[in-house]
């Protein structure tokens, strides 16, 4: 666990300082373009080329040293973070370089995240491997809380100083890397049988030959897809009936919820059946995404907002356990980096998608004289951005249903006792 906690703390800086870079870059180029457009289309970049990646990523994560990968994908991430740092320096940045870089740094992501899911079920006692992928999740609160502080050292330090920062956690996450001694099996890939399939297919291949898995995939893949729908959503619900001081507090208690999560789940480590983890966080999740709707209201969002996103490491920490106890060590890069390309394959589609579904359909269905104004209207109210908390109670139901099917799926309610364990490599005393 030592070594765990000195890979981590690594891995936590680095992602601290490349959120606090991705939003004053977001912040740069809408300012610079007055152009919504051109600022979303920094999420999508930051979304696609890790799901395209993610296959290749897990081929090689089980074949080559997965350290060394976890190093080489932080030195191109750290790369593209100079780049930008040079053209800042020099006056001559714009908006397609972020674009590239961008896409490459998501790519360079892809490679480390799947390498080192790989490699902490072979570090980390099997007992212990809920609270630690509890713990992993806290980077994405950090993320989630990055704009408050970036908002104070832009005008602190500004653009400049804020891409110093993240250079130096990406030297800071890669020198943490090289000091932590390893032991040899958990850098170097278990050999893989000989009748194993070879290539970017062979973990779809394994989970498709193991039913319950594949569907706890699918069912990740549907939640995700929701997931982003609300994600995309919730800033303008909450400008819909309030100032943007306000949206600030707001997205910092939604972050705390995922923040206190990402605690609960490291001290608890999640139910016995990992699966009930997942069952719990539909359920809990298409609640509180159904009360986002009912009002136009603050303090609905102080509570429902946090709550919901507490669900997010239990759904995680739920699935990513699941799959690194049950797959077997051989395969796992392979088997991660499919899960990672088909959970996520779809959130790119939903950003695309919000936009025109809210302001073309929900936004006119929910106006004071559209189509469901005495209806639906009479729940949740009409007017500007009700058309908004419409889609998330349609989102909130259908998480609803899906928690629903997944439960009566008879191999995936079971996979906990249906699927043995996978054998994990038992550490030696060599380290590198």
């Amino acid at each position: 666990m030592r070594k765990f906690a000195i890979v981590w703390a690594g891995q936590l800086v680095s992602v601290i300082g490349s959120a606090l870079s991705a939003f004053v870059i977001g912040v740069w180029v809408y300012l610079e373009t007055g152009s919504v457009t051109q600022f979303v289309l920094i999420q999508f970049c930051a979304v696609l080329p890790g799901i395209l990646a993610a296959p290749v990523a897990g081929t090689i994560t089980d074949r080559w040293n997965r350290r060394r990968i976890m190093v080489t994908a932080d030195l191109g991430a750290g790369a593209a973070t100079a780049v930008l740092f040079t053209l800042v320096v020099t006056g001559s940045l714009s908006v397609w370089p972020i674009y590239l870089t961008t896409a490459f740094s998501a790519a360079c992501n892809a490679f480390h995240l799947v390498a080192f899911t790989a490699l902490v079920p072979a570090l980390v006692p099997k007992k212990h491997l809920g609270r630690v992928n509890g713990l992993m999740q806290i980077t994405q609160g950090v993320q989630i809380a990055a704009p408050l502080v970036a908002g104070a050292l832009l005008g602190l330090v500004g653009l400049r100083g804020v891409l110093l920062i993240d250079l130096v956690g990406m030297v800071f996450a890669v020198c943490s890397l090289l000091a932590a001694r390893l032991p040899a099996e958990v850098i170097r890939p278990v050999p893989a049988d000989g009748d194993e399939p070879a290539g970017f297919t062979a973990g779809l291949r394994y989970l498709r030959g193991r039913r319950g898995l594949f569907n706890l995939v699918v069912v990740f893949a549907v939640w995700n897809f929701l997931f982003a729908i609300a994600g995309g959503l919730v800033q303008p619900l909450i400008l819909s009936f309030s100032g943007p001081a306000t949206l600030g507090v707001l997205m910092a208690a939604g972050g705390s919820g995922l923040f206190v999560g990402s605690l609960v789940m490291a001290a608890w480590g999640g139910p016995k059946r990992r699966i009930d983890g997942v069952y719990l966080g539909l359920v809990l999740g298409g609640v509180f995404l159904v009360l986002h709707s009912l009002r136009p209201s603050a303090w609905l969002i102080a509570v429902v907002a946090p709550a919901f996103l507490f669900t997010l490491p239990l759904m995680n920490t739920a699935c990513i356990t699941l799959i690194q106890t049950k797959v077997d060590p051989a395969v796992l890069g392979r088997v991660l980096g499919a899960v990672r390309m088909v959970s996520q394959a779809a959130m790119p589609l939903a950003y695309l998608a919000i936009g025109p579904l809210s302001d073309g359909v929900f936004e006119p269905l929910m106006a004071e004289d559209g189509a469901l104004a005495g209806s639906v209207g009479a729940l949740i109210g009409t007017g500007d951005g009700r058309g908004i908390a419409l889609i998330f109670l349609v989102v909130g139901v259908l998480m609803l249903a899906l928690a629903g099917h997944a439960y009566s799926r008879p191999r995936l309610r079971n996979l906990d006792e249906e699927l043995p364990d996978a054998v994990a490599p038992v550490n030696s005393k060599e380290t590198v």
